[in-house]
């Protein structure tokens, strides 16, 4: 089982969570997929000054994901995971997640977006970053966690949300763990359409929305 785990991990073919099957086989964070990102290196000023604004005002910062299905509102854990959160901020503040779509959906698991446009082009990638998964965070319902291949250290861009509480994604159960951190604090509704829509292959991949699903912004906001 392991060795299918781990394989997952490496191969960009879909493999579809069905109810009778054992659900460690919907892990499908493919390692190409899970690293995408690359753009300018540091935020724009308006974008630096909405974060400083939203963290002044309660300690976290606070997000708006504007998507075509409608608006979710993320809590993102500066306090717990410092290093994911400035990553995913220096990419939202670039614009970066801004076109892109969430190219692989697997209903009671997670949607996953943020590295690829409606053309399943695969935008260029910051470095990687450390894994955060030591944390304390729990990948529970409605969390945030960021996608990565096999190798510890090598989430970009992408992250993805957790539709149910996958405790086997959590740090020193099957492996290192998947970093959380953020969760969605309005707009559930909205992430749970997401993962209703129809999916299948495209290409070499699976598991992808037959309509596109799009990222239009990400935008801090003040809490």
């Amino acid at each position: 089982m392991k060795k299918v785990f781990l394989y997952l991990f490496q191969s960009a073919k879909s493999v579809r969570l069905r109810p009778a099957a054992v659900v460690f086989l919907a892990i499908l964070l493919v390692p190409s997929v899970f690293l995408s990102a690359g753009c300018k290196q540091g935020g724009s000023k308006q974008g630096q000054t909405d974060s400083k604004k939203s963290e002044a005002e309660g300690g976290n910062p606070v997000v708006i994901m504007s998507t075509s299905k409608g608006d979710i509102k993320i809590e993102l854990f500066k306090d717990k995971a410092p290093i994911s959160v400035e990553n995913f901020l220096s990419y939202a503040n670039d614009g970066f997640y801004d076109g892109t779509v969430f190219h692989r959906v697997i209903p009671n698991f997670m949607i996953q977006g943020g590295g690829f446009t409606p053309d399943f082009d695969q935008k260029p990638t910051k470095p990687p970053i450390k894994n955060e998964a030591k944390n304390g965070l729990k990948n529970e319902r409605g969390t945030l966690a960021m996608a990565r291949t096999q190798v510890v250290d090598s989430a970009t861009s992408q992250f993805f949300i957790n539709l149910a509480d996958n405790s086997f994604l959590d740090n020193g159960i099957r492996d290192y763990g998947y970093a959380v951190f953020g969760k969605v604090i309005g707009g559930m509704d909205v992430v749970d359409e997401i993962a209703a829509v129809e999916t299948g292959s495209r290409g070499m991949y699976g598991d992808v929305p037959q309509e596109d699903v799009v990222i239009n912004s990400v935008k801090v906001v003040e809490q």
